[in-house]
């Protein structure tokens, strides 16, 4: 029970800090208006944590992998609270990114040290559901955020967004410095250094690469699915928001069920491999439907922001157990921020498209390049067991 506790003292961090970290995407249309900018900028101030995140992430692990959890998230996520309540008081565009760029870099403590504790509390065949739960913050964020940063915005612009974000960083931050703690030193849990670098293993370049390119779809969705439901569809900013809040809740489910199915079958690649060839499947009807604004295309949106995530955690459990717990933070560090690369090139690129073609060539474009993960997903590795999980 007291494992689950600690997973949950993770969940809470990781979905508080959520907020800030990936939810201003979804008042983009605030985000134009309050600062008088075009969409790609907007989409660039959106995600201007992502910029924090890029240079802090293997620091973050690092620290996790000397020092634990608790020092990292408590750190870490209270030092975004206070930075995302600053921008609440910031006009300038440049100011703006930079501040939400350090807060990135704060926050994303949250990402390495939930992902070490399903990694240092469990046992293999229980880590897919853990993971599953754990990548459930994310979604827990998304939704929390879908529901009341739209709202806010409305009733009191971005500078109430930003305080609702600060609010619920300190909240989680505090939780995870008073009541996280250590794993118990039990075999299986807890192992030695590993000899050699876990980047030898072709497997783990791999999995990282799955991930680069499976990111854009997500990107380009999370970004501009809201925008797309406003600007093609007609739709309310706070309905459309709604929207992918409900999108998000239906996700959690399906990424604790895909846990569930990874530790069934001991797999972690080869259900990511189907579930990418469902999400392609899911991308086409998107893109046909966008192009001719015709209604599927609304219903397209809303599964492609649970289909497109839905694999997030096999890949990141994977790279984590092929680290070992030595590495692990380290691993996953470098993983989130070979992602956050990607999330920080596609986004203006994709702001471009829409503005030059429409939101349709956007979705193709995540389309080809969930195509081309296909082959690098290292299937064929996890079934001759040269990636199976470390014990």
């Amino acid at each position: 029970m007291r494992r689950w506790v600690m997973l949950g003292l993770g969940v809470n961090a990781h979905a508080g800090v959520t907020l800030g970290l990936s939810g201003l995407p979804l008042v983009i249309p605030d985000l134009q208006r309050h600062f008088g900018v075009s969409l790609p900028v907007a989409g660039i101030i959106g995600n201007a944590p992502g910029i924090g995140i890029l240079f802090a992430l293997v620091a973050w692990g690092a620290l996790a992998d000397r020092y634990g959890e608790r020092l990292v998230l408590g750190l870490g996520v209270g030092m975004a609270a206070v930075l995302f309540a600053a921008v609440a008081f910031v006009d300038q565009i440049w100011a703006v990114i930079a501040l939400l760029a350090l807060a990135g870099a704060a926050g994303c403590a949250a990402l390495v040290g939930g992902g070490r504790i399903v990694l240092r509390w469990f046992l293999p065949p229980e880590r897919g559901v853990a993971m599953g739960v754990r990548q459930v913050s994310y979604t827990l964020g998304m939704a929390a955020a879908a529901f009341i940063l739209p709202p806010v915005a409305r009733a009191h612009g971005i500078s109430g967004v930003l305080i609702a974000c600060a609010g619920t960083c300190l909240l989680a931050a505090v939780l995870a410095a008073v009541f996280l703690a250590d794993p118990p030193h039990t075999p299986g849990r807890a192992g030695a250094a590993p000899a050699a670098s876990p980047y030898r293993q072709p497997a783990l370049w791999r999995v990282h690469a799955t991930s680069a390119l499976q990111v854009v779809p997500q990107v380009v969705v999370g970004t501009y699915g809201v925008a797309c439901l406003v600007g093609v569809y007609g739709w309310d900013g706070v309905e459309a928001g709604q929207l992918f809040g409900f999108a998000a809740i239906g996700g959690a489910a399906i990424r604790v069920a895909v846990g569930r199915w990874s530790d069934v079958t001991g797999l972690r690649m080869a259900p990511l491999r189907l579930l990418t060839l469902v999400a392609l499947g899911v991308l086409a009807l998107l893109v046909l439907g966008t192009f001719t604004r015709s209604w599927p295309g609304v219903a397209m949106l809303a599964l492609a922001s649970l289909i497109t995530v839905a694999g997030n955690g096999l890949a990141y459990l994977a790279a984590g157990e092929l680290a070992g717990p030595a590495t692990a933070g380290r691993v996953l560090g470098t993983h989130n921020t070979v992602q956050n690369i990607v999330v920080l090139a596609v986004t203006p690129v994709a702001g471009l498209l829409i503005t030059g073609a429409g939101y349709w060539a956007a979705f193709a474009a995540g389309l080809v390049c969930l195509l081309i993960s296909v082959p690098v997903i290292p299937v064929r590795d996890e079934r001759d067991g040269t990636s199976a999980a470390p014990a």
